[in-house]
């Protein structure tokens, strides 16, 4: 007789990338997930306000809860039910006024981030791959500049681009006056590269002799090609991590430059607010000082907090059970 061989299905379990496997981390964690909808929260609100003056700018939509500037009760009311935290020496909201500060610092804190990823990762990326007189010269620079303290770096750009006009070098192009929060979030972002820059350059060191990197110079890949399309995505998930955790810091320094009267003028501020309220605390109208500095602490913690979690989801060394 012959005798027939009985086989067993073998389940194969599907691995997770290094993505899913961060989200399903964070999500675990009830502290992140608290912190990622406040930060969301605070986006909607930034949000809702850009598309209030869009509609009300083109279609003349009366959307209610946007105009700041609107009267709506007398001078120095305390908070109630009706105005939850009460109105200004002009009679106008202060619920309002806090959420076109969330606008602002929002707003500031994004593009200056953009403006850090745009400068720090290229630069530190070609300076850790190619060394030599290139990495020299980036290494002398943000040495140079980090040597500077950060908030007298800020202050000195801020004065230097406040209120200039720059002009495209073509014929005919327009011209970009730099006023207001432009000059705010063009100078954070100007001199906030030098750490970014700093550790995707020791990333980059760390991985230009592996062996994904040297079976790409064996193709014939480019320098340009290896670095953008091979080495970056490998060494970005810390420019996740530095965006959440820096975020916070570009929101204080909005505010820093605003109460000393370089940031937004025209439209509130959470620093224009505290400068504003700080002459009147001692006549007892602490509101407008309680508002924006609620509004400050509150997305503050919750973007520490999301940071150190998304750290920790993200950067293999640092992952916690």
């Amino acid at each position: 007789m012959s005798e027939t061989a009985v086989t067993t299905p073998v389940s194969v379990s599907k691995g997770r990338s290094l993505w899913s496997d961060a989200v399903k981390r964070l999500l675990a964690g009830r502290a992140a997930v608290i912190s990622a909808i406040v930060i969301l929260i605070y986006v909607l609100v930034t949000l809702f306000i850009y598309a209030a003056e869009f509609g009300s700018s083109r279609f003349g939509w009366g959307i209610p809860l946007t105009n700041y500037n609107e009267k709506v009760g007398s001078e120095y009311e305390p908070p109630s039910w009706k105005h939850p935290f009460g109105t200004d020496y002009k009679g106008r909201s202060v619920l309002r006024k806090t959420f076109y500060g969330a606008r602002t610092s929002i707003t500031v804190a994004f593009l200056a981030s953009l403006i850090s990823i745009a400068i720090g990762v290229p630069v530190g990326a070609m300076a850790g791959y190619f060394r030599g007189f290139v990495d020299e010269i980036v290494v002398w620079l943000y040495t140079t500049l980090s040597s500077i303290p950060y908030i007298l770096l800020i202050l000195a750009f801020a004065l230097v681009l406040k209120d200039r006009s720059i002009s495209l070098p073509w014929p005919g192009a327009p011209t970009f006056r730099l006023a207001g929060i432009a000059s705010v979030y063009l100078a954070m972002g100007l001199t906030s590269w030098v750490g970014l820059c700093r550790l995707i350059r020791g990333e980059t060191i760390k991985h230009r002799d592996r062996e994904y990197i040297l079976a790409a110079r064996s193709y014939g890949c480019g320098r340009a090609r290896i670095i953008f399309k091979h080495l970056l995505p490998n060494v970005f998930h810390l420019v996740i991590i530095n965006f959440s955790l820096q975020f916070v810091g570009f929101i204080q320094a909005e505010v820093i430059l605003s109460f000393l009267g370089l940031g937004e003028k025209d439209k509130p501020s959470w620093g224009a607010m505290i400068d504003d309220a700080r002459l009147t605390l001692t006549r007892g109208f602490w509101w407008e000082m309680a508002a924006a500095t609620l509004a400050i602490f509150v997305i503050s913690l919750a973007l520490n907090v999301f940071g150190d979690r998304l750290r920790d989801a993200l950067d293999p060394k640092l992952r916690t059970e």
